[in-house]
C-alpha cells in the first residue's frame, strides 16, 4: 500500500485578544506572513492581524488509507488548538479542510508528463 500525503488547512479567528497579546502577534507578524506560508508537519501559522483577525494553520500529514485523512484533520485541529491555548490566545470558528494529494487533479504539465511516460 502506498503512502498518501494530506494537506490540512485549519482556519479560525482570534477572539478577545488583549493589547499585550495583539502587540506580541504584531511583533512576530513577519514570521507568519501569508507569502511565506507552507504546509509542514508541525504546522505553519499565517495571519495579517493589521488587516483582520483571521488566521490559518497549514499542516502536512500522511496515511495509507483514504480514511486516514479524517485522523489527519483531527490531529491538525488538536495541534492548532494546543498552539493557541499554550499562548493564551482566544479563538473562535475553528474549522479544517483536508486534501488528499493522491486524489488532486493533475495540472497541465503533469498531465503532459504522464502522457509522455505512457507513449
Amino acid at each position: 500500500m502506498s503512502t498518501r500525503t494530506f494537506r490540512v488547512t485549519v482556519r479560525g479567528v482570534f477572539d478577545g485578544l488583549g493589547a499585550e497579546q495583539r502587540a506580541e502577534l504584531l511583533a512576530h507578524a513577519a514570521e507568519h506572513d501569508v507569502l511565506t506560508a507552507a504546509f509542514t508537519p508541525e504546522g505553519h501559522l499565517s495571519y495579517d492581524l493589521a488587516a483582520r483577525a483571521a488566521f490559518t494553520f497549514r499542516f502536512q500529514d500522511s496515511g495509507e488509507e483514504e480514511a486516514d485523512i479524517l485522523l489527519a484533520s483531527e490531529r491538525a485541529e488538536t495541534a492548532a488548538r494546543a498552539w493557541l491555548e499554550e499562548r493564551g490566545y482566544g479563538y473562535k470558528n475553528l474549522r479544517s479542510q483536508a486534501e488528499d494529494l493522491s486524489q488532486a487533479p493533475l495540472g497541465k504539465r503533469q498531465r503532459r508528463a504522464a502522457m509522455g511516460k505512457q507513449g
